[in-house]
């Protein structure tokens, strides 16, 4: 019986399924939100990758310049 009690609070299936509505519009905003901001991370670190690489590559050339 508590187990019902318990399980009946987080499960809620409406019998009219216009109440699907809002949570699959919200849903869908919140799915395209997290697709963009995983895409603007990748491409940040993409840049700060390249930037690293290139200041890697500048300090190379600064310690075979020093050592010649």
């Amino acid at each position: 019986m508590i187990q019902w009690y318990v399980l009946s609070l987080f499960l809620y299936f409406p019998k009219d399924k216009r109440e699907y509505i809002p949570a699959v519009i919200s849903l869908t905003i919140f799915m395209i939100a997290a697709f963009i901001t995983m895409r603007l991370i990748i491409s940040y670190s993409k840049r700060e990758a390249q930037k690293a690489k290139e200041l890697e590559e500048k300090l190379k050339q600064d310690r075979k310049n020093w050592n010649s």
